[in-house]
């Protein structure tokens, strides 16, 4: 049977060093694409996920196909947060709310971009192919031996960091004469789901290396390290793994029905009520021309929304969409209108902004949040707009469907 193999991409959003620096365009991508395409080109792993606090970064990875199941929560994500709390957390926010448990975890860093193209494989295959092992980590050949190195202490006298038994002075001794060393790189590292949760470690006792090629030694992590990664990178010749030419798009091949919730889409979620309880809400006329559009495109458009207000029909019919109004389970609810038109779910865009969204998330073949959808939305949503609801954030869509459907010819 086929072990579970989980990659984890750990991508905080507060890096100091180099602002922004996991969505900041690598060679064309950004800098996290290449850690995940390093997940979904194994032959191995069988899920990929980015684990991030940031909406922004968790835009880019669904991007370029990674899931974002959940946001990092911020007491994990400081400037001095350890790997182990962030693969703990995502374990076990996996079996609480998913019953999904790996049998074994990738770590791919996006601050090593520039992995050969077998490495997660092979690491895999050393884990699977040893079982007393913990974890496999990926190392180099040291630059410098430490066997030739010095601690000074508090009298100021230089000693040596280590020892040799057969050797009286290993400083001053042939470098064939001493033993190999490595340095640990960031490449990846696989490690048994039971190492993190039994042993509380993402190393274990027992650490296999896989051994790469110090050429492909790079560590992202000041601006000159970026700097030399590029260079890497513009040489070429070395054989490395590299996302796709472009993002997939996550909206469907056919689109045959696009569903906008109301308020909070189609308003900016503000209403206007007076001393008579008249309501009023604020659209925006880009909305309306991104719509007709569609329309004349030959998309078929409809909004559903729980708002039993007469001000949701009179704002649809100036729009030419049909709505469904005063729905109380709008998963239930788009689970019939798919009926009734005989419709793929698969086949469909559902634009949301909040919880009661999540429903139909679950239902439909692209789930698109607007820029300002509450953050419980976000984690399951294929696709989060730049704009706001009620700002123009239909418009935004209207054109990314409308370019793709040009594209198509």
């Amino acid at each position: 049977m086929r072990p579970e193999i989980l990659a984890i991409i750990p991508a905080r959003g507060g890096s100091k060093s180099i602002p922004r620096k996991n969505i900041l365009d690598f060679g064309g991508h950004p800098l996290i694409a290449y850690s995940i395409a390093a997940g979904l080109q194994s032959k191995h792993v069988t899920r990929t996920i980015v684990s991030t606090d940031n909406e922004e970064i968790a835009a880019v990875a669904r991007e370029y196909g990674a899931e974002t199941p959940f946001m990092r929560p911020a007491e994990h994500a400081q400037d001095n947060t350890l790997d182990y709390p962030v693969f703990k957390h995502a374990l076990d926010w996996l079996a609480e709310n998913e019953n999904y448990h790996p049998e074994i975890v990738i770590q791919l860093r996006p601050t090593s971009p520039v992995r050969p193209p077998d490495c997660v494989d092979r690491a895999i295959e050393i884990l699977l192919n040893n079982p007393q092992a913990d974890s496999v980590r990926g190392v180099v050949v040291s630059g410098q031996n430490p066997f030739k190195m010095w601690t000074v202490a508090e009298d100021g006298r230089m000693q040596q960091l280590l020892k040799v038994e057969s050797l009286s002075e290993p400083f001053n001794a042939p470098r064939q004469q001493l033993p190999d060393t490595y340095w640990q790189t960031g490449h990846i590292d696989a490690i048994r789901a039971r190492t993190i949760l039994e042993k509380n470690s993402l190393s274990g006792d027992t650490i296999m290396p896989l051994h790469i090629d110090i050429e492909y030694t790079i560590d992202i992590d000041t601006a000159l390290d970026w700097q030399n990664a590029e260079r890497l990178l513009e040489r070429g010749g070395l054989p490395m793994v590299r996302p796709p030419q472009a993002a997939k798009s996550p909206l469907p091949e056919e689109i045959d029905l696009i569903v906008l919730d109301f308020d909070g889409v189609l308003t900016d979620n503000r209403v206007w009520v007076d001393q008579n309880g008249l309501e009023q809400v604020a659209a925006h006329r880009g909305d309306g021309m991104g719509i007709a559009l569609l329309k004349k495109a030959g998309f078929e458009v409809v909004a559903l929304s729980t708002e039993t207000n007469p001000v949701v029909a009179a704002r649809c019919k100036k729009l030419g969409v049909p709505v469904h109004q005063g729905i109380d389970e709008k998963g239930k609810a788009l689970q019939d209108l798919l009926a009734e038109k005989k419709v793929k779910a698969e086949n469909v865009v559902y634009v949301g902004n909040d919880v009661n969204d999540l429903p139909c998330f679950k239902l439909v073949g692209c789930a698109v949040a607007v820029a300002d959808a509450h953050p419980d939305l976000l984690p399951h949503a294929h696709m989060t707009l730049k704009t706001k609801g009620g700002f123009g954030a239909v418009r935004e869509l209207s054109d990314m469907i409308l370019r793709k459907h040009k594209e198509r010819g």
